[in-house]
């Protein structure tokens, strides 16, 4: 599994003209799934996610996590995220889980995250979205659970 991490002031997600998710301050994260990703690797990143320590104390250090500061998430199925592009200027989305299994690891990362009683929102999985974002600092971090 890959995340694409942003620390954010404020995120949402609209889809077909209404805006279906909202968060403030805290995170959000595109979640690409892979063929070979299992429950494993979804609880792995999740554990990972909710204590990456990217927030700011108060020396201005990024010392703190996401439970630290009791932030949300907003978390958006993104299978582009394995987009190969090796060959030719189409990506190829070979590596990308099929639908159904990674909407099942989707769901598991965004319940592991809930365990952590983190305030979860989430786009809607295969649909087209508009994500909007104010990306603080900014700060993007790219996890990837093969590196775990």
């Amino acid at each position: 599994m890959k995340a694409v991490i942003q620390r954010v002031s404020r995120a949402s997600v609209r889809m077909e003209g209404r805006e279906i998710a909202r968060i403030g301050e805290g995170i959000l994260v595109l979640l690409g799934v892979k063929q070979e990703d299992t429950k494993r690797e979804a609880e792995l990143l999740a554990k990972k996610t909710a204590n990456l320590r990217i927030f700011n104390d108060e020396q201005e250090k990024m010392n703190l996590s996401l439970l630290d500061i009791k932030g949300e998430a907003l978390v958006v199925s993104q299978f582009t995220l394995y987009g190969n592009c090796k060959k030719g200027r189409r990506p190829s989305f070979i590596d990308a889980a099929l639908p159904e299994k990674a909407d099942l690891l989707y769901r598991n990362y965004v319940q592991y995250l809930k365990d952590y009683h983190i305030t979860v929102q989430t786009g809607q999985f295969q649909a087209m979205m508009q994500v909007e974002l104010v990306n603080e600092g900014p700060v993007t971090i790219i996890l990837d659970s093969a590196e775990l």
